[in-house]
């Protein structure tokens, strides 16, 4: 769907804007009511089309269903919807609710989106009802600003990098990969305990890691202070309740190996209200050449052992204000991206500068030791003008290959792998694919031709290399690279000219990756169609493009991993579900245009595997597609968070229990924000730290820390830390990618689960 995850937010009470070819805005009505508010925003525009999100919060008495009434005024025409039912007579349009979020408490809200049609200009509604009640409150109107006119002046703006914190002095001695590595064992992090204690009520939740190399045999002791508080060794699940105990006691945590207590661990991090900051440095705003200013606000996260600790270190991009989807022009200010320590120590900034643009499709990032020495490298696409953590310039310094309407559409492209330490330079090559000719990849203006995804993959069974890909909508290319001895090679290349025209316009807007064929080794599944480890074509079910996708293991039942995906194609299935292997489609959903969310996992006990459900069809689908209960409140992230196996939902920021008659609150983040607009995702969902269980990490609203927050639940299923899982180590890696999708393991989690296989890895 064409929803562009970035805007600029505009306030009026009854507004109007206009599009001309010379750029775009973004507007939003507001009206207020003792009945309802409503929030109509236009997020996205191109030529003869636009994408609206229209949030409804009732402020009256509890409605069990609403009705949603406007009218436009310059010959609008809605064409796809989610999330409600809406028909137009003219310019009326009427909008209800859905099966899942027709009741509305006092103050609680809805959202819907949808996708229209437009001619000349896109003025705003004037007003709205809700069950026949006009919206009508007093909101301060802000008379949004005018698209840009004429040809912006070809200035430079002013450099906004301020100097990065020295690393560390003390630096891990080298090491190199093993020589010998075990037969059929993957590469993977040397990490420590990971111990946190978060507050829970009048006692503290202490829990820490078990590593994918001890899944047995080890039992541990755990201290506050000096003082051992279980009676005998643990031997289960590796957490513990500290009853009684003062909030920001000391722990640390001992292995108990054949009835030897090891070494302790590292103090546990404190998180006294439930969450844990990270310091950020917001980076100095600026002004474009055509005069708009803009500011940064902290975006997609990721993590990884930079320095070889055994401690998780956080690389953040920063988004400027003005960020654009590709199907919008204007200029954009630079991307930035920083790594921290979790003690708010930042050790480098890289700017892409100008000729990199800012926008959810343009930078994915890979954190991830590649080359095996015990340290993440960090890879990213970069242009002339990109400058590293030390201060090295990629290519020319001083070359502005930006056109009138902001995009980058000449110039070289690069690939740059850096010192995950440092940010300094190890690597650059020249980016493949290159552009070549713009309209070859669906359009003339810029928007297909700079569709980037990004991905970690085990391609030879052990040692993990780079895919960096080009195109989905059309053309698709998928490149996988190695990086060894300090170089980057390419190790293969897919392309969809050459592959055959049936594996064209089959991509997502994300990607995922696992060993489909149990080989041993990893494929990439690439929207529709899968790549083998090889580069070769495994498979495609020719079902088109779509926004999200998940790989796991989703049917216990059956052997293998599954496969369920949304798409946007309104004469194929909106949803399906197939064997990952193969491809063999075992059950859809009708056609219903642009499907645009869609979740699969373990959310509800009373059903066998993995549930999965989506914007455009109705209920919840067991793993034979069986109509099952109830649609979720969400259909976005997920989260491993209470005492179960069963997963909860994670949506904007809250964190929710499924249930058959409702969804239950357990947590509402405070004092932070989502990222990416309607997507609403936040800047990292992972097992960084503790038990199996994952950590959320959100921006504080005002981009000054990321607050990690970890649950404060006691649980008895012991799990090595999914971060040993291969599979859902590399998903952590491609979760930053365009539209951010949860991760999965290769193993089932839920209800009545088996024992989880040995990882078959080795640590660096």
């Amino acid at each position: 769907m064409r929803i562009s995850r970035h805007r600029r937010t505009l306030l009026a009470a009854t507004a109007a804007a206009v599009l001309t070819t010379t750029g775009t805005v973004t507007v939003v009505a507001s009206a207020a009511a003792a009945g309802c508010r409503v929030d109509y925003q236009v997020t996205n525009q191109w030529q003869g089309g636009f994408g609206a999100s229209v949030s409804l919060t009732n402020l009256g008495d509890p409605v069990t269903g609403w009705t949603l009434t406007w009218n436009y005024a310059a010959g609008q025409q809605v064409t796809q919807v989610w999330n409600a039912t809406v028909s137009q007579s003219g310019s009326q349009v009427t909008a209800s609710n859905v099966s899942y979020n027709g009741s509305l408490a006092t103050n609680a809200s809805t959202s819907f989106g949808f996708n229209g049609s437009w001619n000349g200009s896109n003025p705003v509604p004037a007003s709205f009802a809700m069950n026949g009640t006009t919206c009508t409150g007093s909101v301060a109107p802000t008379t949004p600003g005018g698209p840009p006119t004429g040809t912006p002046p070809a200035t430079t703006p002013p450099a906004t990098t301020p100097p990065a914190t020295p690393p560390p002095v003390t630096t891990p001695p080298p090491t190199t990969p093993p020589t010998n590595p075990p037969a059929g064992a993957k590469q993977m992090e040397d990490l420590d305990r990971g111990l946190v204690s978060v507050r829970s009520g009048s006692a503290n939740l202490v829990s820490w890691r078990l590593l994918g190399t001890e899944t047995s045999g080890v039992s541990f002791n755990l201290y506050r202070g000096s003082t051992r508080v279980n009676s005998t060794p643990i031997t289960g699940a590796t957490n513990y309740l500290d009853s009684g105990a003062a909030a920001g006691s000391a722990y640390t945590v001992r292995a108990v190996v054949n009835g030897t207590e090891q070494a302790a661990s590292a103090p546990a991090l404190q998180f006294g209200n439930g969450y844990f900051d990270v310091r950020l440095q917001v980076p100095p705003g600026g002004t474009t050449p055509s005069g708009e200013s803009y500011s940064y606000a902290a975006n997609d996260a990721s993590v990884g052992d930079l320095d070889g600790d055994g401690r998780y270190e956080i690389v953040l991009k920063w988004d400027p204000s003005n960020a654009k989807d590709n199907s919008q022009s204007g200029y954009t200010g630079n991307v930035y991206v920083d790594a921290y320590t979790l003690t708010g120590t930042r050790l480098w900034r890289i700017d892409l500068g100008r000729n990199i643009r800012a926008g959810a499709h343009y930078t994915q990032f890979q954190v991830y030791d590649y080359d095996g020495d015990g340290r993440a490298e960090v890879a990213m696409k970069t242009a002339d003008g990109s400058r590293s953590g030390t201060g090295q310039v990629i290519g020319s310094s001083s070359a502005d290959h930006r056109n009138s309407s902001g995009y980058v559409l000449a110039g070289p492209e690069f690939l740059t792998m850096f010192d995950g330490q440092t940010g300094a330079v190890r690597s650059t090559v020249d980016y493949v694919p290159a552009r070549g000719t713009v309209s070859s990849w669906g359009d003339n203006y810029g928007n297909r031709v700079d569709r980037f995804l990004a991905g970690t993959a085990y391609l030879d069974g052990q040692r993990p290399s780079l895919i960096m890909a080009r195109g989905y909508y059309t053309r698709s290319v998928v490149v996988a690279w190695d990086f060894r001895n300090g170089s980057l090679t390419r190790r293969w290349t897919f392309d969809s000219n050459s592959a055959g025209s049936q594996y064209a316009g089959q991509g997502n807007h994300a990607l995922t990756i696992g060993d489909v064929d149990a080989d041993g080794r990893d494929e990439i599944l690439y929207g529709a169609m899968a790549i083998d480890d090889n580069g070769s074509p495994l498979w495609n079910t020719g079902h088109g493009h779509g926004d999200a996708a998940h790989l796991g293991d989703l049917d216990p039942g059956r052997s293998g991993l599954e496969y369920f995906k949304v798409s946007e194609d309104s004469s194929k299935p909106s949803s399906w579900f197939a064997n990952a292997r193969t491809g063999q489609v075992y059950w859809s959903t009708s056609p219903a245009g642009d499907n645009g969310r869609g979740v699969s996992g373990d959310i509800y006990a009373g059903s066998p595997g993995a549930e999965s459900w989506s914007s455009a069809a109705d209920g919840l689908r067991s793993p034979s597609g069986a109509n099952v209960g109830r649609k979720p409140s969400s259909a976005n992230f997920l989260i491993w968070w209470d005492g179960d196996p069963v997963r909860e939902l994670l949506d904007q920021t809250r964190i929710d229990k499924y249930g058959t008659g409702s969804d239950t609150r357990l947590l509402t983040g405070s004092g932070v924000a989502s990222n990416n607009g309607t997507k609403a995702t936040p800047a990292l969902s992972a097992d960084i730290l503790g038990d199996w269980r994952e950590e959320v990490i959100w921006r504080t609203s005002d981009s000054s820390a990321l607050r990690i927050y970890s649950t404060p639940t006691q649980t008895s299923t012991r799990i090595f830390t999914l971060m040993h899982d291969p599979m859902y180590r590399v998903a952590i890696a491609w979760q930053n990618t365009a539209y951010n999708q949860p991760p999965h393991p290769s193993f089932f989690i839920g209800n009545g689960m088996s024992t989880p296989p040995n990882p078959s890895i080795y640590l660096r």
